[in-house]
């Protein structure tokens, strides 16, 4: 039987010892907080994002073939026939991301994939398209000991060159690449928190910091959340989309030997059939890459390892001050660390 007699005088003997503590001017100790999740992490620094859309021309498709959606948006993990769905009834471009979080003990490494089934072009001339478009950013989120820590740098990825940014208050600069700009945080309407803020243009989707990249004319502002929303058009600017983990069982990492999406380690199957490359110069086959394919050929960092080596690459693009560590805590990437490096020496040049 409980003693509540006992029970009230220990509840009266806390409350006392923290008047007294208050008193005293002592710092009362505070319950420690839970850790974020790394869906938490990835939901928090998930950046506000801009899309320009076009609508003309018959491979615009009304201005939702620059909808970001998922790879399966059809229904299905088949990579080759996307370009002919994304204008069918039934295919759903309700709004997406994915993200891969990967972890030391300086750092968070938070990896955003934007996903588009067309890359494409209503230009004639020496221009061409391609089935599936994947386009991104990296985050390096400091471990300050906040619970989410602090915004250090960006580098997206504009098909086959990648930019780097620090947003104002940085103390990452410039190294073996000099930083391209600042990286602006706007509030969200369906949160709490400042968020980075990133922009892709219409047709290629190449993807950089908000606005050396902006909307013109119609366009859609795309905010993370934990729901997928369907643009109602392609001029909606406040259309949330659902964050989907890249390492989830039976996610994309885990479909990387699935020869319907992907052709290669790291490039999504893509073919010419439909009407790609119809009015324009050509329709290039395999062209669009995962994160995990990811290359800048003009600089240091290997295929890839953008999202596979975050630690390795944010230390060649940027002059960290302090020790940051090299050793993952988290990265499941690293036992494919092998395989990755040998599709890199064979893979056809980046071309997305």
């Amino acid at each position: 039987m409980f003693d509540r007699s006992r029970i009230a005088g220990r509840s009266l003997a806390a409350a006392t010892l923290t008047a007294a503590l208050v008193t005293l001017g002592l710092t009362v100790p505070t319950p420690a907080s839970a850790a974020p999740t790394r869906a938490e992490l990835a939901l928090r620094w998930a950046p506000i994002h801009y899309q320009d859309v076009d609508a003309t021309g018959s491979h615009a498709l009304g201005g939702r073939s620059d909808y970001i959606t998922k790879v399966d948006f059809d229904g299905d993990l088949n990579g080759r026939n996307n370009w002919e769905r994304t204008g069918q009834a039934g295919a759903s471009l309700a709004a997406h991301a994915y993200y891969s979080v990967l972890e030391t003990s300086s750092h968070w490494y938070i990896t955003y994939l934007f996903f588009h089934p067309r890359d494409w072009t209503d230009h004639p001339f020496f221009e061409t398209e391609h089935e599936n478009d994947g386009e991104g950013v990296l985050f390096a989120i400091e471990r300050d000991g906040s619970t989410y820590g602090v915004l250090r740098s960006a580098v997206t990825v504009a098909h086959s060159d990648f930019y780097s940014y620090t947003p104002a208050g940085s103390t990452w600069s410039g190294g073996r690449e000099s930083v391209d700009g600042t990286l602006q945080l706007q509030s969200s309407p369906h949160d709490s928190f400042l968020h980075p803020v990133t922009a892709q243009e219409a047709q290629g989707h190449g993807l950089k910091a908000y606005p050396q990249y902006n909307i013109n004319g119609d366009g859609i502002v795309y905010y993370p959340s934990t729901v997928a929303e369907t643009p109602s058009n392609g001029d909606d600017r406040d259309v949330r989309y659902q964050l989907v983990d890249i390492f989830t069982a039976g996610g994309l990492w885990a479909q990387r030997a699935n020869s319907s999406l992907f052709a290669n380690l790291g490039t999504f199957a893509g073919d010419d059939s439909g009407d790609c490359g119809t009015g324009t110069w050509d329709c290039s086959t395999n062209s669009a890459n995962a994160p995990w394919g990811w290359d800048d050929g003009n600089d240091l960092p290997a295929r890839g390892e953008l999202a596979t080596d975050p630690a390795k690459l944010s230390v060649e693009y940027f002059t960290v001050p302090g020790t940051a560590s090299r050793t993952y805590t988290y990265n499941p990437y690293a036992a494919e660390a092998a395989a990755l490096k040998a599709a890199a020496k064979v893979a056809p040049p980046v071309i997305d």
